[in-house]
């Protein structure tokens, strides 16, 4: 039942996903790339598919209903063993994804994947040169296409500087601002660097509980604590010989710090609960918001480990400092949105990019993403106008006062603060007053909050402990 390989000029791409519209745009992208495309949305259907097609290799996502994407690679590895599998899944699911991978899948992608990064690896499990559209970017001109980067002189100091240290082994450190697109560089690291070809495994020390860390890092072994009915590998066992992402890397706890310089400098972790100590080769990059080297001084991060951590450091420029590269991102996050939302491509009228330039972007790129997704949504037309981009309640929150009529602000610690926007302030102001009226527009909820601002809910903690905002009342999370 096997098919046989087949000359790729026009390879045939058999896409499944029960999403109707991650289909479609995947469709469209390998449609661009010369690629014939056939799709299915459930694995069932998609063994029908290869059962009655000549098919060259398959994308699969790993999460759907039935047998899903790994029922689907045991059919494939089974019936159709020539032909390759590609798995899309998210970051929560990296280790089952690693261990599908050593069960026969080609390789795999974490949701959101980039289009470029997919259309290389196609590519390369074919034994084709990628067309110029799906050719794996050369270093430094691939690194700006990547992080959509723009022409500031501060990101092109950032990619001359990334391109230096991708191609290198060494510990890497990214400093940034929430939505600063720190987990895409890190992304970019491996996938330019030496182990391109290894896993990609990203540890969120953020939100994940301090409890849990441990085990989720180190794995642990069955009977060492309540509920550890079974062995469990942790996620640096994962990453071997690939590349370790250590995000949020300053809320983790001392005793954490100690186990993490630990691996570092032997290279070697123990799963909780075990005596043997297994040898870990890989890559690790850590990033954070907070100012580290203010954490060390206080005691409260170690400075051993931030001097371990920080071999290399990369501090990614918040939106503010280079929005000269708005309009660039602007085309290209609508160009994205328009063809997620099947419809013709949208364009950014003169007023709005005027708004879209004007605006301080306390959320950086991520914030930026979420106004323009939204605003492809209700844009009436191809032209998107500043009222579809629904910024004029984050507008008011960088202007210097309400306009004529409009109620004044609530009353709490904001009332006697300048007002944003005035020359007085400086940059830190600007982002202390918008938290604090987004929080007073949102009756003090943290998570609608930081939905406005379009940052994610961890970081609204963060920010309200650095500039110790009072929440009136009883904290509201929900």
């Amino acid at each position: 039942m096997e098919h046989p390989k087949q000359p790729n000029q026009n390879a045939t791409i058999l896409v499944v996903d029960d999403d109707k519209n991650i289909l479609q745009v995947l469709e469209a992208r390998l449609a661009f790339a010369n690629y014939k495309t056939l799709t299915a949305s459930s694995a069932e259907a998609a063994v029908e598919v290869l059962a009655s097609h000549h098919v060259d290799l398959v994308v699969s996502d790993v999460k759907m209903p039935g047998m899903g994407g790994v029922g689907l690679l045991r059919e494939v590895l089974a019936q159709w063993p020539l032909v390759p599998v590609i798995l899309l899944t998210a970051y929560g699911s990296i280790p089952d994804a690693v261990s599908t991978i050593r069960s026969g899948a080609a390789d795999y992608l974490t949701k959101p994947f980039d289009g470029h990064q997919l259309l290389a690896k196609i590519a390369e499990l074919l034994g084709r040169q990628p067309e110029k559209s799906a050719a794996k970017p050369a270093r430094g001109k691939g690194l700006s296409d990547q992080l959509w980067g723009g022409k500031s002189p501060v990101m092109r100091d950032f990619y001359a500087l990334m391109e230096r240290i991708a191609p290198t082994d060494v510990a890497v450190l990214i400093l940034g601002e929430s939505g600063t697109g720190k987990e895409l560089i890190a992304r970019i690291l491996h996938d330019h660097g030496p182990r391109a070809k290894g896993p990609f495994v990203i540890v969120d020390c953020g939100s994940t509980q301090p409890t849990l860390l441990e085990s989720e890092l180190f794995g642990h072994v069955k009977g060492s604590f309540t509920h550890a009915v079974r062995d469990k590998k942790g996620l640096m066992e994962e990453a071997d010989g690939g590349t370790l992402v250590l995000d949020e890397i300053g809320n983790i706890s001392p005793e954490m710090q100690t186990r993490l310089l630990r691996f570092l400098q032997e290279r070697t972790i123990r799963r909780v609960g075990d005596t043997r100590a297994i040898p870990v080769n890989c890559r690790v990059i850590a990033a954070t918001n907070a100012d580290l080297p203010a954490l060390v001084k206080k005691g409260e991060f170690r400075e051993d480990l931030y001097f371990r951590l920080k071999v290399v450091t990369l501090k990614v420029p918040p939106l503010r400092e280079r929005k000269e590269d708005i309009p660039l991102l602007t085309e290209r996050f609508l160009e994205a949105f328009s063809l997620a939302q099947n419809r013709p491509k949208v364009t950014a009228s003169a007023e709005t990019l005027r708004v879209l330039m004007a605006h301080s972007w306390p959320g950086n790129v991520r914030e930026l993403k979420h106004a323009l997704e939204s605003g492809v949504v209700f844009c009436r037309g191809q032209v998107l106008e500043p009222g579809d981009i629904q910024l004029d309640q984050a507008n008011t929150l960088h202007e210097a006062a309400p306009t004529a009529g409009a109620p004044a602000p609530a009353s709490g610690p904001a009332e006697a603060a300048p007002a944003v926007g005035a020359d007085s302030l400086s940059l830190e102001d600007n982002e202390h007053q918008a938290i604090i009226r987004a929080l007073e527009r949102t009756a003090w909820v943290k998570k609608t909050a930081a939905d406005l601002l379009g940052i994610s809910r961890r970081a609204i903690h963060y920010k309200i402990k650095k500039y110790n905002i009072h929440i009136p009342g009883k904290d509201q999370d929900e």
